[in-house]
């Protein structure tokens, strides 16, 4: 493990930017072809009833979890490092964030990694969703929004007792256990619990699609976890955390980079990330015959369109993430402000689900 983290922290741009797009790549083509869909997991229960698409987010985080915790174990990556391991809970943001990230993927038509996945089958307004995306999630970072959305932060963020906020440090700190006790039995029971739901559904069971597409989603995020911290370097001049597959900053990112390339001619992990995901789901809609420009309908669509990315770009900021970044990658850390993410992005969706179909048939 040291001989392999020695290579490729000797270049670790390069292995990121490559590995990155590799990994964006497989995610892209695994969320076009089997049609995996936050969003659409919500909406599948409000209208259809249906829980299996549900039940494949569940299972990609679980498989990420899984995965993460093992190369936390052997070294592999050091999840206390990653930015979802503070000791700080922002639970305003986490669950304000939360809910304005569901509220508003609803009417974008999906969360940033699908729309990404859309841009790749020739949708245009997902493209236009990920500019405003981008711009107000740097709004919400450093620009016009970001006083206000730092001072909720430090208003209302609340320090823990345990080193940080991970369910197993907080375990081990309640019980007087070990942290590498207390790590391995909240995993246990979170996956228990998630694998015991997602295959007590017989819908889910019978259905290989569902089951390979959350697994397949979440080896990408184990994947994205491997490489960025056998990269990591403390002691480099300016070292990345580790991180794994999220999509709202590294959108706004690679807006940036498009407009700043002679600045800083490879991308980062996450930049390369976005960029392969387009290319992924791009190659897949070719090779099915399912590549199609395609517009906004109306000026109704699209401003539906346009106040969902609003709220997105924003919300996300304020969570730390979206439904791949804190609902697998940070799920996958055992995070408590990821928990309570999740569950603000279920709440704002199915919220989103009802308001969009009030919307539509007041028109």
């Amino acid at each position: 493990m040291s001989a392999l983290r020695d290579i490729i922290a000797a270049n670790g741009p390069v292995w990121l930017a490559i590995g990155g797009l590799v990994i964006g790549m497989a995610f892209g083509a695994i969320v076009f072809a089997t049609n995996f869909c936050t969003m659409g997991a919500i909406s599948d229960i409000v209208t259809l009833g249906d829980w299996r698409r549900f039940r494949a987010w569940l299972l990609a985080a679980a498989t990420a979890l899984l995965g993460a915790q093992i190369l936390h174990w052997v070294g592999a990556v050091d999840l206390a490092a990653s930015m979802y391991l503070s000791p700080t809970l922002n639970w305003t943001g986490n669950i304000a964030g939360g809910l304005m990230f569901g509220f508003g993927m609803v009417f974008a038509g999906g969360c940033p990694s699908r729309n990404l996945a859309r841009v790749g089958g020739g949708d245009l307004r997902a493209l236009m969703v990920l500019l405003v995306l981008g711009i107000f999630a740097y709004m919400a970072m450093g620009g016009i929004l970001g006083p206000l959305r730092a001072a909720l932060e430090q208003t209302t963020s609340m320090a823990l007792a345990a080193p940080t906020q991970g369910l197993g440090d907080i375990l081990a700190g309640t019980f007087g256990a070990t942290a590498g006790t207390g790590r391995l039995v909240a995993s246990a029971v979170v996956i228990a619990a998630v694998l015991a739901y997602c295959f007590g559904g017989a819908g889910f069971r019978t259905s290989p699609v569902h089951i390979w597409s959350g697994i397949g989603i979440g080896l990408c995020a184990v994947a994205g976890w491997a490489l960025t911290g056998l990269a990591f370097d403390e002691m480099s001049d300016r070292p990345t955390q580790p991180i794994s597959l999220t999509y709202v900053r590294p959108t706004a990112d690679a807006i940036e980079w498009l407009e700043r390339y002679t600045a800083a001619r490879l991308p980062g992990f996450g930049v390369a990330t976005v960029f392969g995901a387009i290319l992924g789901a791009f190659l897949v809609a070719v090779a099915k015959g399912r590549y199609r420009v395609t517009g906004f309908a109306d000026t109704s669509d699209m401003l539906r369109s346009l106040m969902g990315a609003m709220l997105m770009g924003a919300g996300g900021v304020m969570a730390l993430g979206c439904t791949i970044g804190q609902g697998i990658t940070g799920v996958s850390t055992l995070a408590l402000g990821s928990f309570l993410t999740f569950a603000a992005i279920v709440t704002g969706g199915v919220a989103g689900v009802k308001a969009l179909e009030r919307w539509l048939m007041a028109q």
